[in-house]
């Protein structure tokens, strides 16, 4: 009977521990989590929706300062920029930083800007991942936007140095000059 008993608890936890759907990753949660983060900012008014020029997706931008430039560069074209760009750690004990201003931003890890030195960095609108090609390609000489670019327009799957994959990425990006 005991024997019995041992072998019905047995294969009614196996059933039970089968049943639970354990399956969801560290990374399908960054995902998820990433994901939640790029809707909010698309359901935000402040924030302005643009399709991406490889139709692949959208990203959202906010327009800090409006420049004098008369054109937005061709894909191919080279430009002067100055940028920040960063992503949010959505978990346990965030980074922190300062801004120019001294000011403490949490859960925010920059992983490039031109801002320490404050010299722009010249490239071709072609060489950066879609979301930023895409907001170049809309800006004008002398505009300032906040760019939030999905993972799809980003890195993708993949890492990229500290960025890991399903980032959703913010950049800070000020078009300075398309170079002629």
């Amino acid at each position: 009977m005991k024997k019995q008993l041992l072998l019905v608890i047995s294969l009614f936890s196996v059933l039970l521990f089968s049943a639970c759907d354990e399956t969801e990753t560290v990374d399908d949660r960054w995902k998820i989590e990433n994901e939640a983060q790029f809707t909010a900012i698309a359901n935000n008014p402040e924030y302005t929706k643009l399709n991406s020029q490889s139709g692949n997706g959208f990203v959202m931008y906010k327009v800090l300062e409006t420049g004098t430039g008369e054109r937005s560069p061709y894909f191919t074209e080279q430009v002067k920029v100055l940028y920040t760009g960063w992503y949010k750690n959505i978990w346990d004990n965030p980074d922190t930083y300062s801004d120019e201003n001294g000011n403490f931003i949490t859960n925010k890890i920059v992983f490039d800007t031109t801002s320490k030195n404050n010299i722009a960095r010249t490239f071709n609108v072609n060489g950066v991942v879609d979301g930023f090609s895409t907001a170049l390609q809309n800006m004008k000489e002398g505009d300032k936007w906040e760019v939030w670019i999905p993972w799809k327009l980003g890195y993708g799957t993949n890492s990229s140095g500290t960025i890991k994959g399903y980032s959703t990425l913010v950049f800070e990006i000020e078009l300075v000059k398309i170079v002629e």
